[in-house]
């Protein structure tokens, strides 16, 4: 592209801008609200997909050993279960342990504890994870056949609903995502329509006097990439304000939820929306003017 050519554009596009100011607000308005809504349910899926990723990841297997296991039979069974495939922790649970802790679980109801005496009727355990949440179910029958184990749990019931669950959260949010994007791009291709359909009679003249489609559309291109871009900014930062104030309420009454936090996360979501604004911006007027140069 020439010098000439190149200023020649810019020079449109600011034209283009102050003669239609009005227009050009709407439509970064349109923009920025538009990716600002399509930014909250991309923050939104994103730490769906992280919390459900750490209840996956604390699934763990407890497997009961038999009462006659001696200490060396425990040490090599817990190196045989080690030696399993996806295997990623081992805890050995000692009878004694698992009684301290039945105990803290019962709070002030403890003194149930005092009716069983010196007898302790719980058994010694491993506590397992796995590297996959899939491969809970196969390691926990792997290891039930083993010798000394007594039996082995991880709550089969409860952890295929958190699958099902996690499952489903990933499906709408990326089904949701898609949906919002596609009404973006159709919002912002008819707002940006009016601004082409304004100049329609420029376009024809143009078109007559042996102007090519591409010095036609550039103008117009560039002008909704700088719409989109400005659009995207301004989603950004009222974005960035937003999670930094959801962020402190839900930290103020649950300091331990899992939220993705704020940097480098949200730089890497302003990147994602002014790309996004720029490329919904140039796909509008790539659309809008598609019709007008048909002469």
């Amino acid at each position: 592209m020439k010098l000439r050519t190149s200023e020649y554009f810019i020079t449109e596009v600011v034209h283009s801008l102050r003669r239609n100011s009005w227009m050009s607000l709407a439509s970064v308005g349109t923009v920025a609200v538009s990716l600002f809504v399509l930014g909250v349910f991309l923050t939104l899926v994103l730490n769906m997909n992280r919390m459900a990723g750490m209840l996956e990841s604390q699934v763990q297997i407890s497997v009961y050993l038999e009462d006659s296991v001696s200490d060396t039979d425990r040490r090599g069974l817990e190196h045989d279960i080690r030696a399993l495939q996806g295997i990623d922790t081992v805890k050995y649970v000692s009878r004694d342990e698992a009684k301290e802790r039945l105990a803290e679980r019962l709070g002030d109801q403890k003194y149930l504890l005092d009716a069983l005496g010196d007898t302790n009727p719980l058994p010694d355990a491993f506590e397992i994870t796995v590297t996959q949440p899939d491969m809970v179910e196969t390691a926990a029958q792997a290891i039930g056949h083993f010798d000394g184990v007594e039996s082995t749990r991880y709550g089969q019931d409860v952890v295929q609903h958190l699958f099902d669950i996690t499952r489903l959260m990933r499906i709408f949010g990326v089904a949701l995502m898609l949906l919002l994007a596609a009404a973006t791009v159709f919002i912002i291709a008819n707002t940006i329509r009016l601004t082409v359909y304004a100049r329609r009679k420029e376009v024809a003249i143009m078109k007559y006097v042996g102007a090519t489609d591409w010095f036609i559309r550039w103008p117009f291109l560039l002008e909704g990439i700088v719409l989109g871009f400005i659009g995207g900014i301004l989603a950004a930062l009222a974005l960035r304000s937003f999670y930094a104030a959801m962020a402190a309420k839900i930290y103020s009454t649950l300091a331990f939820f899992p939220l993705l936090p704020q940097y480098p996360f949200m730089n890497y979501v302003t990147v994602v929306l002014m790309l996004a604004g720029m490329a919904i911006g140039a796909a509008g007027s790539s659309l809008s003017l598609k019709r007008f140069l048909k002469v």
